[in-house]
């Protein structure tokens, strides 16, 4: 009877678990480069006083599918087609992210929207010359991003956007909404395989109907873990109740 109930538990607390997983997808779903987490369960066998004894390990895992490239035309907007990730340099810290909706600063350094520097392939990635031939062209200056990164202005190249990829993406940790650390993992200086696209940003990758779907079977499996478990507890106080007679 009470290792029903603590199975019982186990199972609420599981599916709690996964509640909160969705929940935390369903509240990015219009948050750029966001990558949705995935919820497995692993089976684990170990001995417990002469016993074997299984349990399910809820396991978390970062969704890589690729998100739909929503057109901005803006200049600074950038979307990566591939498994790699902008490097940006935060509070000291290298950070990998997806989400490429970019700016100038005043100094002209290429930030993101949380005040990061975009890294490329000489460190931060720094354009003041982007001011000048603005004033220079009244405002026609042209700065072009090809697929592998490279940024030229008015045709002149200036530096090449940095886009890595981990050896193994299970490695990932996920560090705020749409940042990513890789601990231990080697990461290429640039990543062959992924392009990246001038005028748009890539959109998270929730998909809606699916987590909605997740959320009502959570929801149900944790009412009927809470029935069994009442239904255990009533049969054990009983249980109890009648031994006490004697």
């Amino acid at each position: 009877m009470i290792e029903r109930l603590q199975s019982h538990m186990q199972a609420m607390q599981m599916f709690s678990r996964a509640q909160d997983v969705t929940a935390n997808n369903m509240a990015n779903l219009n948050t750029p480069g966001f990558k949705a987490d995935k919820l497995f369960h692993r089976i684990l066998t170990e001995e417990i006083d002469g016993r074997q004894m299984s349990r399910t390990v809820p396991m978390q895992q970062i969704s890589l599918e690729q998100g739909e490239l929503e057109p901005t035309g803006g200049t600074f907007d950038f979307a990566i087609v591939g498994n790699g990730f902008f490097v940006v340099e935060d509070e000291g810290q290298a950070n990998l992210t997806r989400n490429g909706r970019f700016h100038l600063d005043s100094d002209g350094y290429l930030r993101n929207d949380r005040g990061g520097h975009v890294i490329g392939q000489s460190g931060r990635i720094h354009i003041p010359e982007y001011f000048h031939a603005m004033d220079q062209q009244q405002g026609e200056a042209r700065l072009d991003v090809a697929k592998d990164g490279t940024i030229r202005l008015n045709d002149e190249v200036y530096d090449q956007i940095r886009v890595v990829r981990t050896g193994d993406p299970s490695t990932l940790e996920r560090r705020g909404n749409t940042y990513f650390t890789a601990p231990g993992a080697i990461l290429m200086q640039q990543d062959p395989e992924s392009e990246i696209v001038q005028g748009y940003f890539e959109k998270g990758n929730v998909q809606t109907l699916s987590e909605m779907a997740d959320m009502v079977k959570n929801m149900q499996m944790f009412e009927a873990q809470q029935r069994a478990m009442k239904t255990t507890d009533e049969l054990l106080s009983h249980a109890t109740h009648t031994l006490g007679r004697f």
